[in-house]
């Protein structure tokens, strides 16, 4: 079969060979109807049998894989997808460096591939969790029709790493695969494995903060394991990035056009201080001063996800070949890291320092620095608009020990700036940075839907472009 095109005769889309695989195809199809349970009760609340105009992957060609069309959404064609196999690849960095690629999980590190696999696994469908009631308040049908775009392609994701555990891991990963549909986002007793995917996504400037900044370390964590030298893994998550590219421009462009929207407001209402916050509220849109907080708010909980900054874990897992640098394949330097250092930021005597650590050590801290920049790459698109615009505002990232749970700043309170704040300081001043009960209730006393075609919530500017090249009134979604 050719890789690049899909097989759709059978229950599970795949083009990786599933009818010549009878004992993958079998444990495939009997955890499906378990992943469709969860699905149908975890999933979008309510739209569940709209029309749903979705783009699914035909191809992995990059120059054309999808197709559009409605579908209802337990009708969404999942399946397994990876790119095409890179002949004669080989591990490009570690201790295997340059011998040839795995085909099989070697022996040694099958509990920490498959550790790396659940981890990655366990977000995707915590994302549709934290998302399924946003449906219920969409400003648009436009919106509507992407936020359940990201929400099937999450649950593509889910597909794509439990082929992995039941093709490579056995019992154990059978296993895996059935944990991944018991946990539940903010469950008490069976929460999601990583902490930002059991918070709460109440209103859909939280989901364009999540799409804009979580999404991205999706980005930066899959783009770490397409180097991974066991190849499986590298063709499915090179796979995987084609999609992640959507969430994140849904997460950039919906916050776009939320500042957009204010500044616009703004400027016609003869309002030139951000700052004069209830006077801009009665415009029915959201000041910059909350979205800013929201971005603090979002891009900190996103920080934790990369884990400690010095962590042998990371060191581990590169040194053994499985999960490399950020584009690990462009970097100019030995790709083993045994010498050689890499700053990264302490808290030292009460003061944020930078101390050279060793670079093998440092992975998590250089993989952020890399988000990092990513991140100001788009917020510096943002301050475009407002520019443009003419309000007098900056939107910014806040420092990386701002409001931190894991790592080095986990045990300390440090404002937007990275000053260090006393406990009773930080009180006072938490919602100067952080949105306030008050702040979430004028959000979510916005969040109230529009589902006429064309027709879009006052709170938010109309896209520059429809999907698809559809028209200003296509129906994206047409609801049951």
């Amino acid at each position: 079969m050719n890789i690049a095109q899909v097989d759709y005769d059978g229950l599970i889309p795949n083009n990786v060979a599933l009818g010549q695989d009878v004992r993958v195809k079998r444990a495939l199809e009997k955890w499906h109807p378990g992943y469709l349970d969860w699905w149908n009760d975890m999933g979008p609340e309510g739209f569940q049998e709209s029309l749903v105009y979705l783009r699914t992957a035909i191809s992995v060609d990059p120059k054309g894989w999808a197709k559009f069309d409605y579908v209802r959404m337990p009708e969404y064609r999942w399946g397994v997808l990876i790119a095409p196999q890179m002949e004669g690849r080989k591990v490009n960095f570690g201790m295997h460096k340059g011998e040839d690629a795995w085909q099989e999980v070697p022996g040694e590190y099958r509990a920490m591939l498959r550790r790396l696999v659940v981890i990655q696994g366990d977000t995707e469908p915590a994302s549709v969790e934290q998302q399924r009631f946003l449906g219920k308040t969409a400003p648009s049908l436009y919106d509507m029709r992407n936020l359940f775009q990201v929400n099937v392609e999450e649950g593509r994701h889910l597909w794509a790493m439990v082929y992995l555990l039941q093709k490579y891991f056995g019992t154990d990963g059978r296993e895996e695969a059935e944990a991944l549909l018991q946990r539940r986002s903010g469950d008490p007793d069976t929460p999601r494995m990583l902490g930002a995917f059991n918070e709460k996504t109440p209103d859909w400037l939280s989901f364009f903060m999540f799409t804009f900044f979580t999404d991205r370390d999706g980005k930066m964590q899959l783009e770490a394991l397409a180097q991974s030298g066991f190849d499986p893994l590298s063709r499915t998550c090179r796979f995987m990035l084609t999609e992640e590219a959507h969430h994140m421009f849904v997460g950039e462009t919906g916050v776009t056009r939320v500042i957009q929207r204010t500044c616009e407001a703004m400027k016609g209402a003869g309002i030139s201080d951000p700052y004069e916050i209830d006077k801009v509220r009665k415009l029915g849109v959201i000041d910059l001063p909350t979205i800013q907080k929201k971005a603090n708010l979002h891009f900190s909980l996103t920080l934790d996800l990369f884990g400690n900054e010095i962590s042998t874990n990371a060191a581990n897992a590169f040194h053994a070949g499985l999960k490399g640098r950020y584009r690990e394949d462009r970097l100019k330097d030995d790709h083993q890291l045994e010498s050689g250092t890499y700053p990264v930021l302490r808290l030292v005597d009460g003061k944020v320092k930078n101390e050279d650590t060793p670079a093998l050590s440092a992975l998590n801290m250089r993989l952020r620095d890399d988000y990092v920049a990513d991140c100001n790459n788009g917020v510096g698109r943002w301050n475009k608009v407002i520019e443009q615009i003419g309000i007098p505002f900056q939107m910014k990232l806040p420092h990386v020990a701002f409001h931190r749970h894991i790592g080095e700043f986990s045990r300390t309170n440090a404002d937007v700036d990275g000053n260090i704040l006393s406990p009773a300081e930080w009180t006072k001043r938490r919602t100067d940075f952080l949105p306030s009960a008050a702040d979430k209730d004028f959000i979510e006393s916005l969040m109230q839907p529009q589902f006429e075609p064309a027709k879009f919530a006052g709170w938010i500017a109309p896209p520059k472009v429809g999907i698809d090249n559809k028209p200003g009134d296509f129906e994206y979604v047409k609801i049951a």
